[in-house]
């Protein structure tokens, strides 16, 4: 079952990668689920919160949006006031207070920097039925691994998005629900430093890793980039070989680990 520190847990790792900050921060449902989270009773959870909190305010644009979210100021406040919570919460309650206090100096984007931002993690957007797989890549033990994964994921019609977990050497791809996922394989296979394997749930509930065969699939390859639009959303149906979410309790019920969190923090944690 998905709780609120497997939750904000995950979402920490994922602002920990710094293309995905924006990302989040505009995102619907994660910043006032981040803001319900700075009330909770549980101290390993207000530290994972603040932890992301941090993160997210690294880049700067994304400063007004979260010092203009309701709640936000308030409840550091609060934290920073609380009695019986560690150095270590009341301090950084303290720091992540006063970088959104402080004025930020939005940062100019270039056309070419714009574009480059928005085919890394969003790439096609005409899908009208979306799922999620998630890739265990051998092979992917550095930033140039990482580059060359990212290129070949970019050149593929129909990848939508993509996050990667380089300390399990996994990657998170949102994909229209008709691309084959060998597709995905044939395309990083084409690198010839790495190679890509399905990771699933078994019936028990475990991990399990499914070869993908990619000889003989045929990519079809985006010829220009287009700039990102909104998708239409539309919940997977249920698959027999669907990757599991990056948090591998709870089926991702509404296509990517990112909306599912989101659904979370916003509807289950209003107490």
């Amino acid at each position: 079952m998905m709780d609120a520190l497997s939750v904000v847990s995950q979402l920490r790792d994922l602002a920990s990668e710094p293309q995905n900050r924006e990302v989040i921060v505009q995102d619907q449902g994660c910043l006032p689920g981040l803001v319900l989270f700075l009330d909770h009773r549980d101290s390993e959870v207000l530290l994972a919160t603040l932890q992301t909190l941090r993160y997210l305010a690294e880049l700067p644009p994304n400063i007004p949006t979260m010092k203009n979210e309701l709640g936000m100021m308030v409840s550091l406040e609060n934290l920073m006031g609380r009695e019986g919570l560690s150095v270590d919460i009341t301090a950084l309650a303290q720091e992540v207070y006063d970088i959104l206090r402080t004025p930020a100096n939005p940062v100019p984007r270039t056309p070419e920097r714009e574009r480059r931002k928005k085919s890394q993690f969003f790439i096609n957007s005409s899908n009208k039925k979306a799922k999620s797989v998630t890739l265990h890549i051998q092979g992917l033990d550095s930033t140039d691994q990482r580059g060359l994964c990212e290129e070949a994921l970019l050149k593929v019609r129909g990848v939508i998005s993509f996050t990667f977990q380089m300390a399990s050497k996994r990657c998170t791809v949102r994909i229209r629900s008709d691309l084959p996922t060998e597709s995905l394989a044939s395309a990083i296979a084409a690198t010839k430093v790495l190679s890509a394997q399905q990771v699933v749930k078994n019936e028990a509930g475990e991990e399990v890793l499914i070869p993908l065969n990619p000889s003989g699939v045929k990519v079809q390859e985006n010829s220009v980039l287009p700039d990102y639009l909104p998708e239409e959303e539309e919940s997977p149906e249920r698959e027999v070989d669907r990757a599991i979410s990056r948090t591998t309790a709870k089926e991702d019920s509404s296509g990517s680990w990112l909306n599912a969190a989101a659904s979370f923090l916003t509807k289950t944690f209003y107490w």
